[in-house]
């Protein structure tokens, strides 16, 4: 097999060390030799690392994308890369080592062997603002996701003392809700007063309802556990506006592409901000549309042997993104717009199912975020009565079965 680079290095990283492995290709009556040596992942024992790696001359660096553990390790040895060294992130499940002789040593060996042939694809690593760019977007979507664990928490607080506010109001985070809230943990406990505190809409229309909801056995005790709630909620609010003025600033140069996908049915400025922060808006990455779409984990798996063809799981892919064009289909999902999106969504859902139709949804917008970036155009919608204006055939065959199935003889002519 043909050798790409004759002097590779191979990586293999814990928490607390790392084996490295340099390779230098024999030639003639000289043997390949293999060098391992061990290093340390503190900062200075990295800086060492680079510049050993730098005095053995490698053109080749394969590291493992083991945990967050890389990440030391592949930012200072990225400065080699403008010295014209080959960095390498690999994935785990791609660079596996014969069964049966998993060890560190063998394991470093192992990505030094593969890099020197020319057989590991690496990973995509954003540049640096790209990566701070995901930090932020990604920090606002666990903040989120803990916000709305919070509020479910909150609620169920609630029914220990019988307070059955959310089958009244609309949701517990509104303001109307708030006030009563804080009204009981401040030490007001008595429900009429508690209702009077809803906003006029409210108040007007369920107070009622509010009062036998706000009727219960609210302690002491359960005022200081719901305050707890409620704080932790306030500061989670307030720690998310500040992420979003942070992302906002950050997306100064990307305010282009953010407005471009945006047109697509779907994808609002939060989903849009995490694409941008997921890909760095450069599909250049990305030589097909195809590649970009299993990158997300949104194609589907291939499984054929014995001209037999399996149907598969989509493969893993970037989580955060395939969350957040989860959301866009979703919406799709839930609204009646007559759409392209929605249109095939409805007809994928048919035949398929919902999560089939979900999936095939982001797929469609991920081909669409694709071409759109790269040739920077808007999203064109091709209507929601595409299908019919390119099958017309097929559309009038099944509206006659459907015709003669309901027991009726029908002939039809051609429009003047």
């Amino acid at each position: 097999m043909e050798v790409l680079h004759q002097r590779c290095a191979g990586i293999d990283i814990g928490k607390a060390s790392a084996k490295v492995c340099v390779r230098i290709q024999g030639s003639g009556s000289r043997k390949t030799s293999m060098d391992v040596s061990d290093w340390g992942s503190m900062t200075d024992q990295v800086l060492a690392l680079r510049d050993y790696l730098q005095a053995q001359q490698v053109t080749c660096i394969v590291m493992e994308a083991t945990s967050d553990y890389w990440k030391p390790f592949y930012y200072v040895l990225e400065d080699l890369i403008d010295d014209g060294v080959t960095l390498l992130l690999a994935n785990a499940a791609q660079v596996k080592n014969v069964p049966g002789r998993k060890t560190d040593v063998n394991d470093a060996m192992w990505l030094s062997d593969l890099g020197a042939h020319g057989l590991v694809r690496g990973s995509f690593v954003p540049p640096q603002p790209i990566r701070e760019l995901r930090d932020l977007t990604r920090l606002r979507t666990v903040y989120v996701r803990e916000r709305v664990r919070e509020v479910s928490r909150l609620e169920k607080r609630l029914e220990g003392p019988g307070i059955k506010l959310s089958l009244v109001a609309s949701n517990l985070e509104g303001v109307s809700a708030n006030r009563m809230l804080r009204a009981l943990v401040d030490g007001e406990r008595d429900p009429e007063v508690l209702a009077d505190l809803a906003v006029k809409r409210m108040r007007d229309a369920k107070r009622p309802q509010l009062v036998r909801a706000l009727t219960g056995r609210f302690s002491d005790h359960d005022g200081r556990i719901i305050g707890f709630h409620l704080d932790h909620i306030a500061a989670l609010d307030g720690q998310i506006r500040e992420l979003e003025a942070l992302i906002e600033e950050a997306m100064s140069p990307f305010r282009r592409a953010r407005d471009l996908l945006c047109t697509i049915p779907g994808i609002s400025v939060t989903v849009a901000n995490i694409i941008i922060a997921e890909t760095g808006g450069d599909m250049s990455v990305f030589p097909t549309p195809e590649q970009f779409v299993s990158w997300i984990g949104v194609s589907p798996g291939q499984y054929q042997s014995a001209n037999r063809r399996k149907n598969v799981k989509a493969r893993p892919g970037d989580t955060w993104l395939k969350g957040a064009l989860g959301i866009s289909a979703l919406a799709i999902a839930k609204s009646n717009g007559q759409y392209y999106l929605a249109v095939r969504y409805r007809r994928i859902k048919a035949r398929r199912g919902f999560l089939r139709a979900i999936v095939a949804t982001e797929r469609a917008m991920g081909v669409a975020i694709w071409y759109m970036l790269t040739t920077d155009t808007e999203f064109h919608d091709l209507g929601g009565d595409h299908y019919e204006r390119t099958n017309a055939d097929r559309t009038r065959r099944r509206a006659l079965n459907q015709l003669r199935n309901l027991g009726y003889n029908v002939e039809i002519t051609k429009a003047a």
